[in-house]
């Protein structure tokens, strides 16, 4: 499979997908008890980043690669501002820092929020966590 980018299709397990983001693409389409999000490689510093520190994760008898906690919580930041501000995107983040913030590499998501321009978004996730 080729490099999609916005608005472009391609075949994934035989079915049509659409691109919504560049480099990005979720199947199944319009399955409203959710998706899986796959990205594909960029020459991005963070995308290398984050490629590197993915980890494999059992579902359905497959095994996959997943984001690490912290990779997650920036691509839906990331994703809030590149969607005009979508608060579904902010609140998984938040949901994800505030179920796992024992776990996270702090250092790691405050340098990366910086270098991704995020963040003012960064801060008000801190200051709207429901985490002591």
């Amino acid at each position: 499979m080729g490099t999609l980018g916005a608005g472009r299709t391609t075949t994934f397990w035989g079915r049509r997908v659409k691109s919504v983001y560049p480099k990005y693409f979720g199947y199944p389409p319009n399955f409203s008890r959710g998706k899986v999000d796959f990205w594909i490689l960029t020459d991005e510093p963070f995308d290398h980043s984050r490629f590197a520190r993915r980890y494999p994760e059992g579902f359905m008898g497959l095994k996959m690669q997943v984001s690490s906690l912290e990779d997650t919580i920036l691509v839906k930041l990331r994703w809030a501002i590149l969607s005009g501000g979508s608060e579904k995107q902010f609140t998984d983040a938040l949901r994800v820092y505030e179920v796992q913030c024992e776990k996270l590499d702090i250092d790691y998501l405050e340098r990366w929020a910086k270098k991704l321009d995020i963040e003012l978004l960064w801060n008000r996730l801190k200051d709207e966590a429901g985490v002591a």
